[in-house]
C-alpha cells in the first residue's frame, strides 16, 4: 500500500470515529438525555412525592401509578392525562416516558424495581457539560476475533453501579481475541439491534485515565465465517460514569481485561477527568 493510501485510509478512519464520538455526546447532552437526569426515585406501595415531578406516586402488583392533582398535566404517548393514571406493569429494561411541560418523566423497571426518573432541561449536569475526553483514534486498537457462541444463552447476573441491584441478561456466547500479546475472551451480552452484541469490560486503564467501574463497546454481527470485530477506539462510559443517578450493570468478572486499552473514552471532567 503506498504512503498516499495509507494516508487517505487514516483520514477517513479518524472521521469515522469523529463521527461515532460526536453521536454519542449528542445522545449523552440531549435535552432529555441522561445529564438531564435531576432524581432517581425508587416507588413502594405508599403514595410518594418528588420535588422535580408532580403527582403522588406508587406501585403494586397492578405496577405503577400516578395521582395528579388539579392542575396537574402529564402527556403520555401523545395523550393528555390527568387525575389518576395506571402506567401499568412494566418490562425489565422497559419503560414509558411521560412529558410535563419541558421535562420528561421517565417511568422505568430496573433490577426489579419500579423507579420515576425525571429529566430536566436546564438540570446543572446538563448546562455545564463541555465534552468527554478520550484517547486519539489509533488502527491499531481495533482487532479481529473469533465468535464462540454457548449452545443455549447462559443467564449472567452482574452487579450494577447502584449498590445492592443486580442486572440479568442472556448471554450468547463469548469473543476470542488477541491484544498485546495476550490470549483473551469477553463474554458479550444482546445489543440493542438484533444480531449486534454489547460487551461490558474493564482494563488495566480502568480507574487510572478511564472510568472505574466499566465502559462499553457495540459490536457489530459476527461474520458467516465467525469471525468479529473488536474496535476498542469505541469503548464509551455508560451514563453512571457521569452521574449517581444511572443504574448501569457492571461487567462480569471474566470481562476484567489484564492489559491496558489505550483507545476509546476516557474519565469524563465530571469525574475529575482530564
Amino acid at each position: 500500500m503506498t504512503t498516499e493510501a495509507t494516508t487517505t485510509d487514516l483520514q477517513a478512519f479518524t472521521r469515522d470515529w469523529l463521527d461515532w464520538y460526536r453521536a454519542q455526546e449528542e445522545r449523552l447532552a440531549d435535552p432529555h438525555g441522561f445529564l438531564a437526569i435531576t432524581g432517581l426515585h425508587w416507588l413502594h406501595d405508599g403514595p410518594q412525592r418528588f420535588p422535580d415531578a408532580p403527582g403522588s406516586w406508587w406501585t403494586d402488583g397492578e405496577g405503577v401509578h400516578v395521582r395528579l392533582d388539579d392542575g396537574e398535566e402529564l402527556t403520555v404517548g401523545g395523550a393528555p392525562v390527568r387525575g389518576t393514571h395506571h402506567f401499568g406493569v412494566l418490562p425489565e429494561r422497559g419503560g414509558v416516558d411521560a412529558v410535563w411541560g419541558d421535562a420528561v418523566i421517565e417511568v422505568a423497571r430496573r433490577g426489579g424495581n419500579d423507579i420515576v426518573r425525571p429529566r430536566h432541561p436546564d438540570a446543572p449536569l446538563r448546562t455545564a457539560f463541555t465534552g468527554t475526553p478520550a484517547y486519539a483514534p489509533d488502527p491499531r486498537w481495533v482487532v479481529t476475533g473469533r465468535w464462540l457462541p454457548f449452545e443455549t444463552p447462559r443467564p449472567t447476573t452482574v452487579g450494577a453501579a447502584v449498590e445492592g441491584l443486580e442486572h440479568v441478561y442472556d448471554a450468547p456466547g463469548r469473543i476470542a481475541f488477541s491484544l498485546e500479546g495476550r490470549e483473551l475472551s469477553l463474554t458479550a451480552f444482546p445489543g440493542h439491534v438484533p444480531g449486534r452484541l454489547t460487551v461490558l469490560f474493564t482494563d488495566a486503564t480502568s480507574g487510572v485515565t478511564t472510568y472505574a467501574a466499566n465502559r462499553v463497546l457495540g459490536v457489530e454481527e459476527p461474520g458467516a465465517d465467525g469471525t468479529v470485530v473488536l474496535d476498542f477506539n469505541r469503548a464509551a462510559n455508560l451514563p453512571c460514569a457521569y452521574t449517581d443517578l444511572a443504574t448501569c450493570p457492571l461487567p462480569p468478572a471474566e470481562n476484567r481485561l489484564p492489559v491496558a486499552v489505550e483507545a476509546g473514552q476516557k474519565i469524563p471532567r465530571e469525574r475529575g477527568g482530564a
